[in-house]
């Protein structure tokens, strides 16, 4: 189980190292500017975490499209992923891509912008950051309840 999560953090290591070294950088932005962002409109929020951590709180109004599932092996990518967000977003739409920490969310960004999607930007810190600024998050429990 170890070597297997060893293995699972060497390999997104890579991928971000190789993310960072593409032509266009991913544009980032710090968790208030990604709220406000968000909240005037111009951009939609994009959670690329697991169903289940989604499930467990998620920004209002957010989309859930998982960039990486967590299986018995490890983490594995999606490999559907771009099909799956460019069945809700154009190309042009303005994004704030989020996870739970900033590095799977930076990864997502950079394979967006490869696939054409042109104004992407990753929330640096993450979902926890934006718990730990105290913005409003969003539960399935109190949907439910509704």
């Amino acid at each position: 189980m170890r070597a297997a999560i060893a293995l699972t953090i060497c390999a997104l290591s890579a991928l971000l190292a190789a993310a960072r070294g593409s032509e266009r950088p991913v544009a980032a932005v710090d968790v208030a500017a990604a709220s406000e962002l968000v909240r005037s409109g111009g951009h939609r929020y994009l959670d690329v975490r697991t169903e289940e951590e989604f499930r467990n709180g998620h920004v209002k109004d957010s989309l859930n499209v998982p960039y990486v599932f967590f299986t018995s092996q490890g983490r594995e990518k999606n490999l559907k992923f771009i099909k799956q967000v460019a069945a809700h977003f154009d190309k042009q739409d303005s994004i704030v891509v989020g996870c739970k920490s900033g590095v799977r969310s930076e990864l997502a960004c950079s394979d967006l912008m490869t696939a054409g999607f042109e104004n992407v930007k990753n929330m640096e810190g993450g979902y926890d950051a934006w718990v730990e600024n105290g913005f409003a998050v969003k539960k399935l429990q109190e949907q439910d309840e509704l």
